[in-house]
């Protein structure tokens, strides 16, 4: 035990001796009385801008073509952008019942901050309790029907918010995004040792940004240098399972709030894998 613990082991991932509760259940939170989540994935990375985002929508997207109930919790709260990416505009609805998730245009659940403020440029100006109470509620307030899989859109880092899903969230595996810069190795460590500390399986880690590939001569260019996600993928045994390569046409589909509409197979092998879970 450190000497400057507070014995408050809620907000604390130290694995000592003396920790409260080793169990981990002992903190999850109860979800909506009448919700049904069957598989929650959580998509998150050591740092920002490498398009955990992006992936969480895809899968969603790719999971709810292949038939099943697909769901999106956006748990980053400061920086919500999965209503953007799904061009969803009208706010969530609530009764004394409880709140319920906005619909994509293909059935896709959906949870974001974004979805209960009066406009979608207010910033969210709040301390971190603040914030990751937020995201329980949005697991125990509202009503997710029938959902074979919820995708968690994590904040970069190791704070509040990714500590607080891993604790109250009945997570059955986490999927690491990353880029191809040489500082990958770190930004993994970081995901890797947090989801260790916590007990949370590691289902595998997908690059984005690897590479653009010319329309006119058809090469494939490294435009933020070779990647390196194979070897330290191997470094920390856990499985690579897509490179999502640089494309204008994916970003101007998440900018038109047309993401659902937009095909590529690059995924699939994780598709595959969460399927047999």
């Amino acid at each position: 035990m450190s000497t400057e613990c507070n014995h408050n082991c809620n907000s604390c991932s130290a694995n000592c001796n003396d920790r409260k509760g080793e169990n981990k259940n002992e903190f999850l939170v109860s979800p909506h009385e009448m919700s049904s989540v069957r598989k929650v994935i959580g998509i998150v990375s050591g740092k920002g801008g490498v398009g955990k985002s992006l992936v969480t929508s895809l899968m969603a997207v790719n999971m709810n073509r292949r038939g099943y109930s697909s769901a999106i919790l956006d748990a980053d709260i400061t920086g919500p952008s999965i209503p953007k990416a799904f061009g969803i505009k009208e706010r969530a609805k609530g009764t004394e019942i409880g709140l319920f998730p906005v619909k994509s245009n293909t059935g896709i659940d959906i949870m974001s901050i974004n979805l209960l403020l009066n406009n979608e440029t207010d910033p969210v100006v709040w301390r971190g309790p603040i914030i990751a109470g937020t995201v329980k509620q949005f697991w125990s307030d509202v009503i997710w029907q029938d959902v074979d899989f919820m995708f968690v859109d994590m904040p970069p880092g190791t704070g509040d918010v990714p500590l607080t899903v891993f604790q109250s969230l009945p997570v059955d595996g986490i999927i690491i995004v990353t880029s191809p810069q040489e500082l990958v190795s770190m930004i993994v460590g970081k995901a890797v040792h947090m989801a260790q500390k916590m007990n949370i399986p590691i289902l595998g880690v997908v690059e984005n940004m690897s590479f653009f590939k010319c329309p006119d001569c058809d090469h494939e260019h490294s435009i933020f240098g070779e990647s390196h996600i194979e070897e330290v993928a191997d470094n920390y045994k856990i499985p690579m399972y897509a490179k999502l390569p640089i494309d204008p046409k994916l970003a101007a589909a998440c900018d038109k709030g047309m993401i659902e509409l937009y095909d590529g197979n690059w995924l699939d092998p994780l598709a595959d894998m969460l399927e047999k879970l």
